[in-house]
């Protein structure tokens, strides 16, 4: 579709015209698995396993059966609630063979945040391990479920016969499964209220998956060491998807992100990509033993998830020889990368920007006050439209219809600038979703949870800039009358309640806070606070893409 002259000059972009796949995710696994079924499709290696990807379609539809046989029909929502591990990408796979909707479930979530989970998404099946060193899964599943109706029916634990009982059960395949139907609902903190879940369609993160492996020039022989969480868009999608896509070996190198063995995995299967938030980098660079590993096998991988800092994406390029390094830009409302840099890109390209609109997806950027498209080189909110775009938010039309418009595009919240030649350069948010080390946090769902304790009368938490993770949590909090209380005693309060990541680094008890004259609470004013009192002005002005 050629741009209409009357914009050329203003911050719009189209991506290239390549066809998009009219696939269901069983439909690409399928094709792999007979491309390249003696190919190596998976190495979880904290397991010690392995499958091919004949393997690994097998398996999904040993899933898939045992799906059937225990009352899972299309369209049906079935929970997984684990760190990465092989049982995580069957489960992926065989949801998409039965036509059921995988609710992706964050290992971090304790009983406030599951119960949510469970009630919203009305899942009748929850795979799990009993426990890890982590937590004791059991025992927080009984307390999110005390006192609730659910639509759960059935709770299916890896670590016990149950898992290879579904293996073997005599069910079958589904007669259909369309590319629009709905492949997996990811629970975000979106750009406002509550967590939602976003609803992914096949045709979604399929096409994503495929545009992805052409800008990493991935090929069957690739290799691709993940570890992000599966159960975010980066690891399911950017990871897993790419991998579907291309025949490229999928590598897990541990439970969750370990940096030794992050870097083990490379080493050792000669891994030719891999992928990470800034903060992993970071670790891995700050093992003692970093230059006793050989990465020259590395080729390509990605840095995203949170705002890249400039001097660390030319480490990576440098001392871990990842010459085709790509950064990208994106939001699970949009299955997930709307803008990539491309393996083949300049280096100034890569460092500088998020890349430019991925194929078949439009880019504008927006006045946040007029909503007109602005010229190029000025501010203004990043706006996404095409097949990326979610099927909306589960159950909240009125939630959907605030971000995405009528005619079809996307309001990311985010703020950016576009060059002449297409490329986006982030910065910063029109809202105020924390991004702590790749993990989106919005404000008001842990100001909502401090509310609960009883001696705060009000709080206001934002987001404090991080060397190493980006973002950090702080609260300031009002208490109530006559009441005393430690910053400990707040942060204990939310152990065991809400994920780690979101509980605050720093509390601080304040007896107001800074507002206009309307009474609006100025949260740049707390954040200004913060980064003044803490001495953080430098690292607020790190550069990032």
């Amino acid at each position: 579709m050629p741009v209409d002259e009357a914009i050329s000059n203003l911050s719009y972009s189209l991506g290239a015209d390549r066809p998009l796949l009219e696939l269901t995710i069983g439909d690409l696994l399928h094709r792999t698995a007979n491309r390249y079924p003696e190919r190596p499709g998976v190495s979880a290696r904290h397991q010690g396993r392995r499958m091919s990807w004949a393997e690994l379609s097998e398996a999904a539809d040993r899933v898939a059966r045992g799906l059937w046989a225990m009352g899972i029909r299309r369209g049906d929502r079935v929970g997984l609630w684990s760190t990465n591990c092989i049982e995580w990408l069957m489960l992926h796979m065989g949801c998409a063979r039965a036509g059921a909707a995988l609710v992706n479930v964050n290992p971090a979530y304790r009983s406030h945040e599951l119960g949510y989970t469970l009630e919203r998404s009305e899942m009748k099946a929850l795979f799990l391990w009993h426990k890890d060193k982590r937590a004791d899964y059991e025992e927080i599943l009984d307390r999110a479920c005390h006192g609730r109706t659910l639509a759960l029916q059935h709770t299916i634990y890896f670590d016990t016969t149950e898992w290879p009982a579904l293996l073997d059960a005599e069910g079958r395949l589904p007669d259909h499964v369309a590319v629009d139907d709905v492949a997996n609902i990811q629970y975000t903190s979106g750009t406002t209220g509550m967590p939602k879940g976003v609803m992914l369609t096949h045709h979604n993160v399929v096409n994503n998956g495929q545009f992805l492996a052409q800008g990493f020039h991935y090929t069957e022989q690739d290799s691709i060491v993940i570890p992000v969480p599966l159960f975010h868009c980066y690891g399911c999608v950017i990871g897993t998807m790419s991998a579907v896509n291309s025949g490229a070996a999928i590598i897990l190198p541990n439970w969750t992100f370990d940096a030794r063995a992050t870097l083990e995995a490379v080493h050792e299967e000669r891994a030719t990509s891999v992928y990470g938030v800034p903060a992993m980098y970071v670790a891995e660079f700050g093992l003692p033993e970093f230059a006793s590993y050989d990465l020259t096998s590395l080729r390509t991988g990605m840095m995203s998830g949170a705002p890249c800092p400039v001097e660390l994406m030319k480490r990576v390029l440098n001392e871990m020889h990842i010459g085709e390094l790509v950064i990208a830009y994106g939001q699970t409302e949009t299955s997930p990368v709307v803008t990539m840099s491309d393996a083949g890109d300049t280096i100034e390209v890569r460092v500088n920007t998020v890349g430019r609109a991925m194929p078949q997806t439009e880019i504008k950027i927006v006045s946040t006050e007029t909503r007109e498209m602005l010229p190029f080189g000025m501010q203004g909110e990043i706006c996404a439209r095409g097949y990326a775009i979610m099927k909306g938010y589960d159950g909240d039309p009125e939630g959907t219809a605030q971000v995405i418009q009528p005619d079809g595009w996307l309001r990311t919240g985010d703020l950016g600038v576009m060059r002449a030649d297409g490329c986006i350069h982030l910065t910063g948010r029109s809202r105020d979703v924390i991004i702590r080390g790749g993990e989106n946090i919005y404000p008001r769902e842990v100001e909502e949870f401090l509310y609960t304790h009883p001696k705060v009368g009000e709080v206001q938490v934002v987001g404090i800039p991080h060397e190493r993770l980006g973002e950090i949590v702080v609260a300031w909090v009002r208490l109530r009358p006559e009441e005393t209380s430690t910053e400990e005693e707040i942060r204990a309060f939310c152990q065991g309640q809400i994920a780690y990541y979101k509980i605050p680094e720093h509390v601080r008890f304040v007896d107001e806070f800074p507002a206009t004259l309307s009474g609006k609470i100025q949260k740049y004013k707390i954040r200004e606070f913060e980064i003044e009192a803490r001495g953080l002005q430098a690292v607020a002005k790190m550069a990032t893409a």
